[in-house]
């Protein structure tokens, strides 16, 4: 221990005395030496326990309590002067009383100032060495090995379950998730970091409230990653709106060891040294491309709910948390402990908790909220999450907070997302439906509503699920699928359900119910201005709907779950209809009774039908001129396309797109197809009972694409395919009973790819197939592969896919 810290207490102690006495005896010094008497009581057990602590103080501290003995010496030669001052020589008595009050504040500003900066660093200096310490025991513990062998020792096993444990609550937020969820992620970021060196930029991303922030700084505080770059690792926060050239200098003064002048484009030092800078809360690509220093050994690692794939290397995608490890965190928020209490109500916690879908975030909020509260308002709360409606302040600034991911979309992009309320909760939908919607309503095409879905699913606000077969320009979007967490869908809800019913731009249930919400049956009086009506309903019968206007609708989502269901008469009233989709999602076809409803929607342009039998198609009273798309999917069709009186030219004029799938009661194709002269895209796919095409499939003269794939019984293609002067596309993948290709399908010049793997009955080639001039890629078995190598044009790319059983389906 120092000399001077013993001096400064012997000080103090004298000084406290002198200042007693001269309380007693000076009228003006009286009130100053009062008050600074009590400052030096306060300072009396600080230095009391620096004194006996046994400690060593470090230097920089030493010279501060130097400073404070030169103080209190000048303030104990200050009292001895007041002291031999008489009481009646005023003018002196006075500027000694200013002295002393100089002397009062330059010992609080040392209490108050120097002191407590001093303790923060304490506290900084142990919690940075305990962690040190608990890395040095993680690896001294790794080396033991008691235990069974190959699994690891007991004694390991035991300490890393309790540190676990111990970590799921630190810090207070949601947790720092070690072990729940957060582990697997910060070994694979890890792997990024420090076994990848030609990874430059790595990425963490994930939606809003995912525990991003936390992972990241996990990663940072792990003993493997601090020793790699030597500790020398740079946290900085970018935000929504960043001050670049201040982040730039910051970095820039980090790689360069604090020089900020002259930040360089590139640096091309060979012996720099390691370091790594996170950058958390990335929004912008242009901000985090001037954020990016081209230099050895340095390393960036990217927070963002983006994912920014044209500037970072790897990225890892934050996995939401499972049931149990969703319950645990939800309990420790609800009750304060890991389980919940037995006078609790078990299902009714683990259905809220399952609303929150395994969002860490939803999970400490919703939690906190509902603590406390009686069980009724639980189940309020359930009720009210289950609609997709916040349940208290809290829960509403959390979703404003993720809102934000969205406030700094393009108004489109934007409109977009919020349509995706339309649809249910945990289910894939198909792209195709998505693609109708979006190209009724917002006047763009095909290929920008696809470029809109990239776009979302690079913000982490959807999935894209793709089939193995998906990935070109002719892929079906019926092979692609959008699945949305849970939460997304909720946000989308909770922005678009704001304003009076009857105003709202989308008209949404939130989740299957027995009959229409009240709400909606209590503002009947008035239309309904919704462009988009989506209703989630079981059995429905004619009595069970009630009169609504719906004069702007353009799209009408019906998802039902039910053996019958009555088509709303309401359809009537809807003249700007544009996309209808009628989904079932029971376990059977649904009768649909009052199709005849929809016979003069004039200004319908597509027609999704899922899943239900179809008796007879309605007798339009007037063709319908603009249907241009017609999706039959998993549907019962009763032989309605192949009536006497049904000329489905003459319905669907300007007809473009018609897709038949999974619909097994098909045994060939109605002949009135072959005169749909504006047919460009025909699929009938998976339809397994499927025999034969119409020999006049020619006359399609503007068919570009034809899918066939996964018709097992159809054993030829008939002559007239090679009149389909403007095919591009063939697919007839996994038509196992189908022998050979037509001998004159040379004559298809503008055919530019086809698909045939899985046709195991075609052994040789037709003569012809060297007159295919545009042919660039060829989809076959390993058989028949060396046929079509000596056969076409060495530029042609022929491809022998790996076989894939996907059955993926059969769980919607």
């Amino acid at each position: 221990m120092a000399v001077t810290d013993f001096f400064a207490g012997e000080i103090a102690v004298e000084l406290m005395k002198t200042l007693v006495s001269i309380s007693r005896k000076s009228l003006l010094c009286k009130g100053s030496a009062d008050q600074l008497r009590t400052t030096i009581g306060e300072l009396l057990p600080i230095i009391e326990e620096i004194k006996y602590s046994g400690v060593e103080v470090p230097a920089n501290r030493q010279f501060q309590l130097d400073g404070l003995s030169r103080t209190l010496k000048e303030g104990q030669e200050l009292c001895e002067k007041v002291q031999k001052s008489g009481r009646w020589n005023m003018y002196k008595n006075l500027m000694l009383s200013r002295k002393m009050e100089k002397l009062t504040k330059r010992v609080s500003t040392f209490l108050n100032g120097q002191l407590q900066a001093h303790v923060l660093a304490d506290v900084h200096h142990m919690r940075f060495e305990t962690t040190e310490r608990f890395d040095r025991l993680e690896q001294r513990l790794g080396s033991l090995k008691i235990g069974s062998a190959g699994r690891g020792g007991w004694m390991e096993e035991a300490v890393k379950e309790v540190e676990m444990e111990e970590e799921k609550w630190v810090d207070g937020g949601f947790g720092n998730l070690t072990g729940m969820g957060i582990a697997l992620g910060k070994k694979k970021v890890k792997e990024m970091v420090i076994e990848r060196e030609d990874l430059g930029v790595v990425g963490i991303s994930g939606i809003g409230g995912s525990g991003k922030t936390t992972l990241a700084a996990e990663v940072c505080r792990d003993g493997q990653v601090l020793s790699y770059f030597s500790n020398r690792i740079l946290f900085l926060t970018v935000s929504q709106s960043p001050d670049v050239e201040q982040l730039r200098a910051k970095i820039w003064g980090f790689i360069s060891g604090g020089c900020y002048d002259d930040i360089p484009l590139q640096f091309h030092c060979k012996t720099a040294a390691r370091c790594l800078v996170v950058l958390d809360d990335v929004w912008s690509l242009s901000v985090l491309k001037q954020l990016i220093f081209e230099v050895p050994g340095y390393k960036t690692l990217v927070v963002s709910r983006f994912v920014f794939q044209t500037v970072v290397n790897a990225s890892y995608k934050v996995e939401l948390l499972r049931e149990n490890e969703s319950l645990l965190l939800f309990c420790q928020s609800a009750f304060g402990q890991r389980t919940i209490p037995p006078a609790a109500n078990v299902n009714l916690v683990k259905q809220i908790v399952n609303e929150c879908k395994g969002l860490p975030l939803a999970l400490k909020v919703i939690g906190a909220s509902l603590r406390g509260q009686p069980e009724m308002y639980w189940k309020s709360a359930q009720k009210r999450l289950s609609r997709g409606e916040p349940i208290c302040e809290s829960h509403e600034s959390m979703l404003d907070r993720m809102a934000i991911s969205i406030k700094y979309l393009p108004e489109k992009v934007r409109e977009c997302f919020l349509d995706l309320g339309s649809f249910p909760e945990d289910k894939k939908i198909p792209l195709e439906v998505i693609i109708n919607m979006w190209v009724a309503i917002h006047d763009i095409d095909a290929e920008e509503a696809f470029a809109i879905l990239v776009q979302l699913a690079e913000r982490n606000l959807l999935n894209l699920v793709k089939d193995a077969r998906a990935g070109d320009m002719y892929s079906s979007y019926y092979e692609i699928f959008v699945a949305q967490h849970d939460v997304m869908r909720d946000l989308a809800l909770h922005l678009s359900n704001r304003g009076n019913i009857n105003g709202r731009k989308r008209l949404l249930m939130p989740n299957l119910d027995t009959e229409l919400p009240t709400e909606w049956e209590r503002h009947v009086d008035q239309p309904f201005c919704a462009q988009i009506v989506s209703i989630h309903i079981g059995e429905m019968s004619e009595m069970d709907w009630f009169r609504m206007e719906f004069p702007k609708a353009e799209v009408l989502i019906l998802n039902f779950s039910s053996k019958e269901f009555f088509l709303p008469p309401f359809i009537a009233n809807m003249p700007k209809l544009r996309a209808l989709i009628i989904k079932n999602y029971s376990t059977f076809e649904a009768t649909l009774h009052n199709f005849s409803v929809c016979s003069n929607l004039t200004n319908l342009r597509s027609l999704w039908l899922e899943k239900v039998s179809i008796s007879q198609l309605p007798q339009f009273t007037a063709p319908l001129k603009k249907m241009q798309k017609i999706s039959l999917a998993l549907c019962k069709l009763n032989n309605s396309l192949d009536q006497p009186s049904m000329d489905l030219c003459q319905m669907f004029p300007c007809l473009q797109e018609l897709t038949i799938d999974h619909c097994h009661d098909l045994i060939e194709l109605p002949t009135s197809i072959c005169k749909m002269q504006s047919l460009r895209c025909l699929s009938v796919t998976n339809c397994h009972s499927l025999l034969e095409l119409p020999a006049d499939i020619g006359m399609l003269r503007s068919l570009q694409i034809l899918r066939l794939y996964a018709c097992p019984l159809l054993r030829t293609l008939p002559p007239g395919i090679c009149e389909l002067v403007g095919l591009k596309y063939l697919n007839i993948s996994q038509c196992l009973r189908l022998s050979c290709l037509p001998q004159r399908i040379g004559k298809l010049v503008t055919l530019e790819k086809i698909d045939m793997r899985e046709c195991p009955q075609i052994f040789d080639l037709p003569k012809s197939v060297p007159s295919l001039q545009f042919l660039r890629c060829v989809i076959c078995d390993e058989e028949i592969f060396w046929s079509w190598k000596d056969m076409v044009k060495s530029e042609v790319h022929v491809e022998v896919p790996e076989r894939c059983f996907d059955l993926n389906w059969l769980r919607e």
